[in-house]
């Protein structure tokens, strides 16, 4: 009998791991400084791509353009070959991430910054063509955003946002021109469903329009509870219908850096409060296909978070 009552448990104990095993995808948003230490330090590569793998983390949002006055993935592009063939031999997709508060891409919605913004796609476009398949970026996530410019107000917004519409509507046709198939979409804010804006004869919330445009958006839905009236869920509704309707995806942005108020960011929570939101979350989305699971905000936030702060740091 104690033999039959010890298989018993272990069999409980093996069902209640399963059930807190992740199965949405998980990525992570890795800015500067960080995706330049990757690319630079094979130990650096090698730390941060075992703890992804840890992590159950399958997709890097992997900076691609300028920082400190170098631009990597033009001028030294065998870095990046290198670090997607390695993330790739570990089943871990590579996004281009692009958009920058070092470079103020967000002036890039602004007619005459717009040509800057289809340079920094072609140069990954670019990348992609003379890469081997085993080392070409699996997609592009591109965060551009405008409420960041000193002349955002209401008076303006909706220039603006109709910049950010012009602008990806440009980045999505430089990819139709390459031929290439990657997905390219934005970082975009889940309260950009509130504003409605007429855009090329249709009136419409921001939100659905940049969904129409693109092939799938990250969704910036920073809150640390899945329900309510002010949590996850509710913040993704209006996206997950419009793109459950239009065949588009939306993976949900959550954050883990400090931030005011508390209720923006997981940071000083505990990991596992973490993973009861996002089973929530997972459990409410299950067999939708809109659905394209989770990207963290970012890298380091993320290690520090679990308590795995990378070395040297």
């Amino acid at each position: 009998m104690a033999g039959a009552a010890l298989l018993a448990l272990a069999l409980l104990a093996g069902d209640a791991s399963a059930r807190t095993e992740p199965s949405a995808p998980r990525a992570v948003w890795t800015w500067e400084g960080p995706s330049y230490a990757m690319l630079e330090s094979r130990e650096a590569a090698g730390e941060a791509l075992a703890f992804l793998q840890r992590e159950k983390i399958n997709i890097v949002y992997l900076y691609a353009d300028a920082f400190e006055g170098r631009n990597l993935v033009e001028q030294k592009p065998q870095l990046y070959r290198d670090f997607i063939r390695a993330a790739h031999a570990r089943d871990i997709r590579v996004y281009a991430l692009l958009g920058s508060w070092y470079l103020h891409t967000e002036r890039y919605v602004l007619p005459r910054h717009q040509a800057e913004a289809k340079a920094m796609l072609q140069r990954v476009l670019d990348y992609n063509a003379a890469a081997e398949p085993v080392e070409r970026f699996d997609g592009v996530n591109y965060d551009i955003e405008p409420h960041l410019l000193d002349e955002w107000d209401d008076a303006t917004r909706l220039r603006l946002l109709r910049g950010f519409l012009d602008m990806s509507a440009m980045l999505m046709e430089a990819k139709r021109e390459s031929g290439q198939h990657l997905p390219v979409g934005p970082a975009m804010p889940f309260w950009w469903d509130g504003i409605e804006l007429d855009w090329h004869g249709a009136r419409k919330p921001v939100a659905e329009h940049v969904i129409d445009l693109t092939d799938y958006v990250a969704l910036m839905d920073y809150r640390n509870r899945a329900e309510g009236g002010d949590g996850i869920l509710a913040h993704a509704e209006d996206e997950m219908a419009y793109a459950g309707k239009t065949g588009k995806r939306v993976v949900i942005g959550l954050e883990f850096n400090p931030g005011e108020p508390a209720k923006l960011s997981f940071h000083g929570m505990e990991p596992a409060d973490f993973e009861r939101e996002a089973a929530k979350v997972e459990a409410a989305y299950r067999g939708q296909s809109a659905f394209a699971g989770f990207v963290f905000h970012h890298y380091l936030g993320y290690r520090d978070f679990v308590g795995e702060p990378p070395s040297g740091k």
